[in-house]
This record gives structure tokens, sequence and C-alpha cells, in this order.
């Protein structure tokens, strides 16, 4: 074997290996989960005298379309109106600030403690307004709800009774529920990627005691965690995974209540879930960096120390993901495939799949019509893997800064709602250029694959369709929402 076969098949190894140990992860968290399953945290019961108060956070950038609907949705909330107060955190540079100040003022009318809260600036982006905004907050607790989501009236009846149960709980998140999520078959997809945290590996996680994050929505906070574990930072761009590691490694405990479900949107256009999955990817990484060390060095126990960096590490396999891709063509030209010990990344390959089916099985009825957009998953989580391996390397080397692109929201709820015309629709950046370069070596991948290794045709049609739908779906939508 000469040594490019050897570099060949040693990187081609490194990336199924690392494949290999997250893709196992799972079946941890579904061990953990089947055990701790029935042990469902419960709210005691509490007289009004003694819940605690809380502020309701409400960060808002350039949101027109959804945030009527935010404000109303506070406005309806059943709490004793003495112990909740609403912050508007509006960095907004359009309308939408005066969309705000009618609102506001319509509920400060109807008795509602609500503030419209501006900065002079937007430095820190959403860990710097929510850390302005905590300076002026004086209640026990304090929530955070982005301008897409819409909490039921009876939410703070459910969740502020468990920081009564015990004080040591820091967080108390809440299941994500959509909104739109038979808009088009973009948003089925992500609604199953949703569920399978929401259901299976928020329980497991919270109920084994292993590390988890606050998602960022629909959880309310003890205000004294904050504090002590130093307040909301900007060194990342994902403030709630930032702030959560802090407070887990000072000993905080957190609590997630599957049964109460906060419904948003989920984002309708390609583009802007791209934005969305690659601030993520970045925000993630950049915490492994900051936290690995810590975590490690932490008296916490093996297990919790292993799942806490496959935890922060979930967007890092990105690059791995794609260097097992790159390298695959090539290995297809020899006989080298038939010699790598693969069979332990084909055996843990089986775990993603089978907790995205038990998280439909854990919400829904009709979990198998559910589960037939999951080839659309495969296709669309595929084809990310430059996006989100761009904002990995970006994560690690600090290259392109520490800007906090947002996801936009449009309010198409229904598949009759229109997004052509909607503020805010994003168009495509140079990854989509990236895409159909990828897809055109899919295609040479593909010819290799039917000339000298036949059962890995499948495996390559998959990336030709990931790579390509990726690319036409960006344009496509770019062009009809102009």
């Amino acid at each position: 074997m000469g040594l490019v076969e050897k570099l060949l098949g040693l990187g081609y190894m490194l990336a199924a290996t690392v494949l290999a140990i997250y893709s196992a992860s799972f079946f941890v968290l579904m061990a953990i989960y089947f055990l701790k399953r029935k042990q469902v945290p419960v709210a005691p019961e509490v007289s009004e005298d003694d819940l605690l108060s809380v502020t309701l956070q409400l960060p808002i950038y350039n949101e027109r379309h959804v945030v009527d609907r935010l404000i109303d949705a506070m406005g309806a909330l059943d709490y004793p109106r003495d112990k909740l107060y609403v912050q508007v955190l509006d960095d907004s540079t359009d309308e939408t600030t005066e969309v705000l100040r009618c609102k506001v003022a319509e509920w400060q009318a109807k008795g509602l403690k609500i503030e419209l809260v501006r900065r002079p600036d937007r430095e820190g982006y959403k860990a710097g307004a929510l850390a302005y905004g905590l300076e002026r907050a004086q209640t026990d607790c304090v929530g955070i709800f982005d301008a897409d989501f819409v909490p039921a009236p009876d939410f703070l009846r459910r969740v502020m009774p468990h920081f009564n149960a015990d004080p040591t709980v820091a967080l108390v998140q809440t299941r994500w529920a959509h909104l739109n999520v038979d808009y088009n078959l973009l948003t089925r997809a992500q609604a199953l990627a949703m569920d399978q945290h929401f259901a299976i590996e928020q329980v497991a996680r919270s109920r084994g005691s292993l590390p988890m994050s606050m998602n960022g929505t629909g959880g309310i906070w003890r205000r004294q965690t904050i504090e002590d574990a130093g307040g909301w930072s900007a060194d990342t761009l994902t403030e709630d995974l930032d702030l959560s590691y802090r407070a887990f490694l000072k000993g905080w405990r957190f609590r997630y209540v599957v049964d109460v479900a906060v419904p948003g949107e989920v984002p309708p256009q390609l583009t802007a879930y791209k934005v969305q999955q690659a601030r993520w990817a970045k925000g993630s990484t950049q915490c492994l960096k900051k936290y690995a060390g810590p975590l490690l060095r932490s008296n916490l126990n093996p297990l919790q120390k292993g799942m806490g960096l496959l935890h922060l590490g979930q967007y890092a396999i990105q690059p791995f993901v794609l260097l097992l891709f790159v390298l695959t063509p090539p290995i297809l030209g020899t006989d080298m495939l038939t010699r790598l010990p693969l069979g332990p990344l084909g055996i843990a390959g089986l775990a993603p799949p089978i907790f995205m089916a038990l998280g439909q099985i854990a919400l829904y009825r009709d979990w198998p019509r559910r589960l037939l957009y999951f080839p659309m998953l495969i296709l669309i989580g595929t084809g990310m893997m430059l996006s989100n391996s761009r904002a990995v390397f970006e994560a690690l080397t600090g290259w392109g800064g520490n800007v906090f692109k947002r996801t936009p929201k449009f309010r198409v709820v229904r598949p009759t709602d229109r997004l052509a015309g909607r503020r805010y629709a994003l168009r495509p950046d140079w990854t989509t250029i990236g895409e159909l370069l990828l897809g055109a070596y899919a295609v040479v991948g593909l010819g290799i694959a039917v000339v000298h290794f036949p059962a890995m045709i499948i495996y390559m049609v998959v990336y030709v369709l990931s790579f390509g739908l990726l690319a036409l779906w960006s344009l496509w939508q770019t062009w009809w929402s102009r």
C-alpha cells in the first residue's frame, strides 16, 4: 500500500471513528431515557402568596411580523399581576419599534406591568440585551421568549411551582412545539429533528443528571443562578449554552418539563434555516473550546464529562462528516474500503434514526405519518455539512468575528400563507455555490461507485440529491420570495 493510500485510509478511519463515537452516544441517551422516563418531575401545589415573582424578557430585533402576537400572549398569561413583569428588549431599527410602542401602551392600560426597553447600542446582541434588562429586573426569576413563540395562558402556573419544589433548581426548560409544522417540506423535516431533542434527549439529560442547556427560549431561570454563574456573556453566539454550562459546573440543577409545550415558528426559508444552524454550530463549538477544559477538570463523574463533551461537540463533528464524504470517491477507486473495519460505524449509525422515531412515538399518535418525512430530513441534514463545517472552522480559528446573525421570522403558519414579498427574506451566500460543486463531485463519486463498488451507489446518490436539493431550493426560494 502506497503512502497516499495509507493517508487516505487513516483520514477515513479517523472521520469514521469520530462519527461512530458520537452516534453511539445516542444509545446511551436512549438507555437513560427508558430507565428514567417514568420519573416525571411533579410541581407542588403552591399558594398565590408563595409563588415567586418573574420577569419575562422578550429580546426583539426587527420582528414586525410577529411581535404583536407575542405581546398579546404575554397579556393573556394567567399569573398574579403583582408578580409578573414583562420587559420588551427592543434593539430594532425598523417599524417594529412603533408596533411595539402601540402594543405596550395597550397592555399597560389593561394593567399589565410591561415596559419597552431600548439600549443606546446593540452591543452583545441577544446576550447584551438580556444583561441590560437583568440590571433593571427585581424579581426572583427571569424567563425568556423569542419573538415567534406563543406560550399558553397557563404556562407560568405550570412552570413556576417547580422552583418552590427545590431551591437548587436553576432552570425550568419547557418543550418547543411548532406553529407552522405543515407549511412545507422544510418545516416538516425540522420538526422531526427538534422533536427527538425535546422528547428524548432533554428528558434523558435532565433526569439522568447529565449536562444540558437552556434552549434559548421557553425557559425560566432563577435569578440567583444567573448572578452566581457570572451573568450573561456575549463571548459565544449561544449565550444560553454558555450560561448553562457555567451554572451546571457550579452545581446547580436543571429541570426539564416535557409536558409543557410552547409553540414557535421553525424557519420556512432554507437560507434562514442555514443561518440558524450555522449560528448554533459556531456558538456550540465556541462553548466547546471554552468549557472542555473546565469540564474535564471538574468533579463530575466520567459519564457526565463524556456526555458533556459530546453535547458541546455536536456540531464539531460536521467537518468529519465532510471529510468522510470527500475521501469516499478516491477510496472507492481502490479495494481499500473492503479492508477498513467500518462495522462499528454501521452499527452506531442505527442510533440516530431510532432516536428520531422514538421522539415521534413519544409525542404523537400519528407518528407513522410524520416519519414519512424522515428521508427529507436526511437529505437536508446531509447537505448542511458545508455551511456547518464553515461555522465550526470560524469558531475554532476566530475567523469571521462574533457577529450574531438572527433567524428571521415571517409569520407564515398555514400552507396558504405566502412567503413571497415578506420582509427579512435572506439571499443565499457562497456556500450555495459550494454545494453545487460538491454535488458535481458526488456525481463523479457515483460514477466510480457504479464501476468499482456498487454497494456504495445508494450512499453516493444521497449526496448527489442532498447537495443538489439544498443549492437549487435556496436559489428557487430566493427568486420566488422576490
